[in-house]
């Protein structure tokens, strides 16, 4: 548990003698009734800081007060009309208190609170929320008048469809959970926060559906999430390490998003969806193998077309991670699996090839991802012609010169495209990073040492767990009824319930003979 320099200080006042009540007072954990001891222990902790401002006023012409806010997270112009002006016009003297009259007639802000601690009102004004304190009172208003430059709502760049929304997150947490809510307009949906970072105290919102989700899903993400102990968390990838079950496995246990609809969709079948302010990647857990090659346009598309692509995807990523082991340990050692004349061509372009296969492809490899990651990383005008115009001169180069053949260079070609094609970017990195122990044992042991890869690969798989949820469900677990959005996309009068391990607890999600009646379509 972090201790506060003002909880230090309460410390050494209690080794000294004196009351607790005082060493609270005096540490800075609760608020004084002196404005001017208040404003001392602000001005000292935001010394140096030239956007935090105090302005000090009279309410009526007779009672003191000051309003705190840091310039470019407040809104200035509200702050004058809502709060400034209003109090320091003269105002009649009532029954109530100054303080239940500023709160229920002079001040007129929707999202008004209360605090009794200087700790409270050092966190309301990191996010933007002017502080007021008044002389005499031991407690301080919050208004939420936020204000600070947000980025529009857009696609997502690095999610893109053909058929479905366009929109995406920001990196506003309000904005979030505002396009949520959009999408499901249900008083079950429960967004609680909490703060995560000793010293940036980053809001974390988490999202679920209280009738579809299982409580102690819930419960074990709080628990992961409270016990992160860190100084700060910039983005989602922080938490994914701290939450996921098997930190050692190259493959993904959370779901990372940007798109609103894959988010509400998850939510609606169970899931928990975890938002950060900072970022416009959406953490869902838990996740499964087969969720994570799912597309939404898989569901946006007619069954059939969906099934027909999550088909080609499916083979996609069995190309990525075998074709160039493939063809190694065939060249290699299995010669007699390749058509004679097909053989004869490919020992002509190899003639000149000092390597043998394994170092080829190897070499390849490795020039293809870099050329990948110099195309991302460089600017987006010449991004995309640097990594095309570079793989072709740099494969024709290497082919003239004699480092490499014409069928290595189509084999690495067609793995990169086929890589391409895993809809999520965490799973296919993990495909592409498998590729190369396994091309060292295709080139070891030929099909036998890829045929060990694969074992190894599938034992891995089966004892991965996502928050209790067996990574290759429904498939290990044998869930008969759930193959239909696994190995096909049905219909969605087909996908009367919801997920096993996900929505148990409200199986049902669609009223009944929904199925479309071709003998009564002309009736009316």
């Amino acid at each position: 548990m972090r201790v506060r320099p003002w909880t230090r200080k309460k410390k050494r006042r209690s080794e000294k003698g004196q009351t607790n009540h005082e060493a609270l007072r005096h540490d800075g954990s609760i608020l004084s009734t002196d404005l001017e001891e208040n404003l001392d222990f602000f001005r000292s902790i935001y010394a140096d800081s030239f956007d935090v401002t105090i302005r000090s006023f009279l309410i009526g012409g007779k009672r003191n007060a000051a309003l705190i806010y840091i310039v470019g997270l407040s809104n200035v112009e509200e702050i004058h009309e809502h709060i400034l002006e209003p109090l320091m016009q003269e105002h009649e003297a009532g029954s109530d208190s100054l303080f239940t009259s500023l709160k229920n007639k002079l001040i007129p802000v929707v999202d008004m609170g209360e605090g009794h601690t200087r700790d409270e009102c050092v966190e309301h004004l990191s996010t933007g929320e002017p502080v007021l304190l008044i002389d005499g009172e031991a407690r301080a208003l919050f208004f939420g008048l936020q204000k600070w430059d947000k980025r529009a709502v857009e696609e997502p760049t690095a999610e893109t469809i053909i058929r479905g929304p366009r929109e995406g997150f920001t990196e506003t947490l309000t904005v979030n959970s505002s396009l949520i809510r959009r999408r499901i307009r249900n008083p079950g949906l429960k967004m609680k926060a909490i703060s995560i970072g000793r010293q940036t105290r980053t809001k974390v919102v988490v999202a679920y559906i209280q009738e579809n989700v299982d409580s102690t899903l819930v419960e074990e993400v709080f628990n992961r999430l409270q016990r992160i102990d860190i100084d700060g968390v910039l983005e989602s990838g922080y938490l994914e390490e701290f939450i996921e079950d098997n930190p050692y496995s190259p493959f993904p246990q959370v779901i990372n998003t940007e798109r609103v609809d894959i988010v509400a969709a998850n939510l609606l079948e169970g899931r928990v969806a975890i938002l950060m302010e900072g970022t416009p990647f959406a953490i869902v857990v838990p996740a499964t193998l087969a969720t994570l090659m799912q597309s939404p346009e898989d569901y946006y598309q007619r069954f059939i077309i969906g099934t027909a692509i999550r088909w080609l995807r499916y083979l996609f990523v069995g190309l990525s991670l075998l074709l160039p082991s493939l063809y190694v340990a065939v060249i290699s050692y299995h010669q007699e699996l390749i058509p004679t004349s097909l053989l004869v061509t490919i020992a002509s372009s190899r003639d000149r090839v000092p390597f043998p296969a394994l170092v080829e492809a190897l070499l390849m490899e490795i020039m293809f991802e870099i050329l990948r990651e110099a195309g991302i990383r460089l600017p987006k005008q010449v991004g995309a012609a640097v990594s095309i115009v570079g793989a072709l001169v740099i494969g024709q180069a290497a082919v003239s010169a004699g480092l490499v053949s014409s069928p290595m260079v189509m084999v690495v070609a067609i793995t990169g495209i086929a890589s391409f094609a895993t809809p999520r970017y965490t799973t296919g990195i993990a495909f592409r990073l498998l590729r190369f122990p396994i091309m060292v044992l295709a080139g070891s042991m030929g099909l036998v040492g890829i045929i060990l890869g694969l074992i190894f690969i599938v034992v891995h798989l089966c004892t991965l767990r996502s928050f209790g949820v067996p990574y290759l469900a429904p498939l290990a677990t044998t869930q008969v009824a759930e193959f239909k959005d696994v190995i096909i996309r049905a219909p969605w009068w087909k996908m009367d319930r919801r997920p096993h391990f996900t929505g148990k607890h409200n199986a049902n999600r669609m009223g009944p003979n929904l199925k479309p009646d071709p003998s009564k379509g002309g009736e009316k």
